[in-house]
This record gives structure tokens, C-alpha cells and sequence, in this order.
């Protein structure tokens, strides 16, 4: 176990390399740096969001049953087989993790008192070039990637998180995005911006909410959240019990609340008894209400209307179609369809 603060170069040197490594020795590699928007100045309070957010939070652990390799001309740390990746409540497994590391800025810590050990001479030190304070800029997941908080979790077969931009990309099959209150899915890529609180699914993209079942889906989704709104009076003076499982059912109101979704291209709501199409939609969890505009189509059975736009109460299950000035709203009615029989199997 090797703790890396101020010259991550020259440590990360002493490291068994993945190749050297035929035990499968369980190593593990700390890397501390402060991020760009503050680094150990920004904590997440107990009764705060979890949000997936490696931007900031203090030193991220990184661990991997198959070593690492270091590539000093790269700067980039590799991690193989099993590999986790923690900073605060944030953790990222998967196959393989490459971190992306860059000298840090000056931030005065030239004034801050020296470790134990970096007074020792290093002017015979290859790397003396690389001395100084290094911070990750970047993390690549391969593999099973998995990122998950107390509440909300992500998954993808490939994951790109820029610290920088506290930006979250992820690719490949089964990709999903949960909170203890909505699930989102998507084919071709997902992405969460925790700077801005949006996640964003592309290609056939879902947004079900785990309460009461309502959907939509579209090509494109994106999804605005904020902090939920159940506040303690004591937050300022409480200390986390370290006590408390991961599982606690307070972590439920820790988790961003779904605020807003807006649906591009393809756009499909669902209720009890009809399913609503467009070209474009917003969706307002809070009052299950959503609007669906072009081309709308409600079919419910054998009916169908046609207009230009709809408000869908996803709680009632009420559809309202309306249609541009100068035009009608167009439609097939099927006369006492629910009174119809239903075939009989026999």
C-alpha cells in the first residue's frame, strides 16, 4: 500500500507492475489531488444529494487485484482485473481503470509543511523533472463499469468521466442510470452533467418512474434534477454516523429529484388506457402531467386521434388533443368498442 501526496511519479515507480505480478497480489494506489472547482474545500453534506460526482470530494483510492502499469510518458496510471476506483461516496469497478493524471496548478503548497521523507536528496532521481503535485483529470472504466453512490447507480460497458468538466459519459449494452425514484435507459449513449444536474439518454431512450409506472420514451431524453426537498433544520451542526449501512432508508432523500424531462424525436407517453406519439414532449414528474407536440397521434384501441399537440395527465390517464389555428383535430371512433365481446378462445 503506497500513499502518493506529493511526487506521484516518483512512488508510483516502486509499484509491482501487472506483468511482474504472477501472485495476483491485491495492491492498492491513493492518489490525492485537489480538482478544479475546489477539491477538499467542497464536502457533500449527510443530508445532501449522492450524486455520481467524482469532480470533487478528496484523494480517490484506486485498487485491482491484477496491478497497474504506469506509463510516465502518457501520465496515465492503468489499473487490470477487478479494479475500484473511490473518492468520497463514489466508487467505479470495472475491468479496467486508466487514470489520466497532469501537474497541478500552483496552489501554494510550496508553504505547506514537507511529509516525512521528501527533505531525503533526490538529485540522482530520474523523475526529478516530474516532482511536485499531480492531479487526475480523467478516468476510463472498460468493462462491467458500474458507478454507484448510497442511491444512485450506473451502468455501462465503457465509462469516460472528465473531472474537469464533472462530466460522465457511458456506452455499450444495458446501459442505465437509477435513482431510488426513476430509472433511465438508452441504446447508444448516456451521459450525467453534475455540474448542472442532467442526465441525458440517446438512442431509444426510457424514463420510467419506480412509483407508479409512468413513461416516456424518444430518441433523445433529457432529464433535469434537483437536491430533494426534504431538509434537516440540523444539517449545519449533524455529523454522519459512521455507523449507518449504505442501505439506510434515509439515503432515499439524499438522492436528486427528477424535476423535468424533455423528449426529442419519437416521443412516446403511456397511460392506463392510451399511448400518446409526437416529435417532441416535456414530462413534470411532480404533477404527472406531460405535453406532447407534431404529429400527435393518440391511439387508445381501436381509436385514434390526430392533432397538433396533447397534455397527457399520466395520473388519470386523460389525454386533451388540440390542433393549430385553422385547423381540426382528426380522428377514427370506434362506436361501444369497450362493450364489444372478446373473442373467445374456444
Amino acid at each position: 500500500m503506497i500513499t502518493i501526496t506529493r511526487n506521484l511519479p516518483l512512488l508510483l515507480r516502486n509499484l509491482p507492475k501487472r506483468r511482474n505480478n504472477p501472485m495476483n497480489i491485491k495492491h492498492a494506489l491513493f492518489l490525492t489531488f485537489t480538482s478544479l472547482v475546489g477539491g477538499g474545500l467542497l464536502h457533500t453534506s449527510p443530508v445532501m444529494a449522492q450524486n455520481i460526482d467524482l469532480s470533487h470530494g478528496g484523494q480517490i483510492t484506486i485498487t485491482a487485484l491484477g496491478g497497474f502499469d504506469w506509463d510516465q510518458n502518457a501520465k496515465s496510471v492503468t489499473a487490470y482485473d477487478q479494479a475500484k476506483a473511490i473518492r468520497g461516496d463514489v466508487t467505479v469497478t470495472a475491468d479496467r481503470l486508466v487514470a489520466l493524471y497532469r501537474k497541478k496548478a500552483n496552489t501554494g503548497d510550496n508553504n505547506q509543511p514537507k511529509p516525512a521523507g521528501d527533505t531525503q536528496n533526490k538529485s540522482n532521481d530520474l523523475t526529478q523533472n516530474e516532482s511536485g503535485s499531480n492531479e487526475i483529470y480523467r478516468l476510463y472504466a472498460y468493462g462491467h463499469v458500474h458507478i454507484y453512490t448510497n442511491t444512485d447507480q450506473a451502468w455501462g460497458d465503457k465509462g469516460i468521466y472528465d473531472i474537469d468538466q464533472a462530466t460522465l459519459v457511458l456506452t455499450g449494452k444495458n446501459m442505465k442510470i437509477t435513482t431510488p425514484q426513476n430509472v433511465m435507459t438508452a441504446k447508444d449513449a448516456m451521459e450525467y452533467h453534475s455540474n448542472t444536474r442532467m442526465s441525458v439518454g440517446r438512442g431509444d431512450a426510457s424514463v420510467t418512474n419506480l412509483k407508479n409506472g409512468h413513461r416516456i420514451q424518444a430518441d433523445v431524453l433529457v432529464g433535469y434534477s434537483k437536491p430533494n426537498d426534504q431538509k434537516d433544520p440540523n444539517a449545519k451542526n449533524k455529523q454522519p454516523d459512521n455507523k449507518q449501512a449504505a442501505g439506510n432508508p434515509d439515503d432515499m432523500t439524499r438522492s436528486s429529484k427528477l424535476e423535468k424531462v424533455d423528449a426529442f424525436g419519437n416521443v412516446v407517453v403511456r397511460t392506463q388506457t392510451e399511448t400518446i406519439r409526437g416529435d417532441r414532449g416535456v414530462y413534470v414528474p411532480d404533477t404527472s402531467i406531460a405535453r406532447v407536440v407534431g404529429n400527435v397521434h393518440i391511439t387508445r384501441g381501436a381509436n385514434q386521434l390526430n392533432g397538433h399537440a396533447a397534455i397527457i395527465n399520466m395520473k388519470t390517464g386523460i389525454a386533451h388533443m388540440t390542433e393549430a389555428p385553422g385547423r381540426r383535430v382528426q380522428g377514427l371512433v370506434v362506436p361501444n368498442e369497450t362493450n364489444n365481446p372478446k373473442p373467445s378462445n374456444k
